[in-house]
């Protein structure tokens, strides 16, 4: 690898090349370095009920996860009408942005080191949050545990869900690759 390919990876990305990924093969015995888990994507996705009654509401979403993420944000629409909400099919309610790639591990180095430990109460996720995938899901209740959000300018307090997508054989490999990254899983 050329060093200037080292200066293009975030910090962890280059820890899993070098250490992480030697270190799965071993301890979870498999012939190939291929079948080592691997970190694919990561989505954060906000719902925004109310922004049905106020569509401004949705803009600085937008704002708010493009800046925690680094990338920008998409707005999602209903894929139905509910009468019952008031929704029509094809209004926008949510927002996400899916994460590949340096960004990805750039921000899942802030969320495990900084924004994790800031949440009030902290006592660490879930280990029962895996799909029968091994994808990992969780979801935080306030955005403004980010350092990266100027709490006098927020408009409103809304949480976030986000989904690991992780390439394993089952989920104890996946919970082993989070693991090496020093998720705060709880005891």
């Amino acid at each position: 690898m050329a060093k200037n390919e080292k200066k293009n990876e975030a910090r962890i990305q280059t820890q899993y090349k070098t250490k992480i990924a030697s270190e799965l093969k071993k301890e979870l015995g498999l012939s190939s370095i291929m079948e080592v888990p691997l970190l694919r994507k990561i989505v954060l996705n906000v719902g925004a009920g109310r922004a049905v009654a106020d569509p401004k509401i949705l803009d600085g979403i937008v704002d708010e996860i493009g800046i925690i993420s680094g990338q920008l944000a998409v707005k999602t629409k209903a894929k139905k009408s509910i009468a019952a909400f008031k929704l029509r099919e094809g209004l926008p309610i949510g927002v996400m942005v899916t994460l590949r790639g340096k960004i990805m591990y750039e921000f899942l180095d802030r969320l495990i080191n900084v924004a994790l430990p800031r949440v009030r109460d902290f006592n660490g996720l879930s280990g029962k949050s895996f799909d029968q995938n091994g994808n990992y899901s969780f979801a935080i209740k306030e955005q403004i545990i980010f350092p990266e959000i100027n709490v006098d300018q927020v408009s409103s307090i809304h949480g976030m869900d986000i989904t690991f997508t992780i390439r394993s054989k089952d989920i104890e490999h996946s919970r082993k690759l989070l693991q090496k990254f020093n998720f705060p899983f709880k005891k």
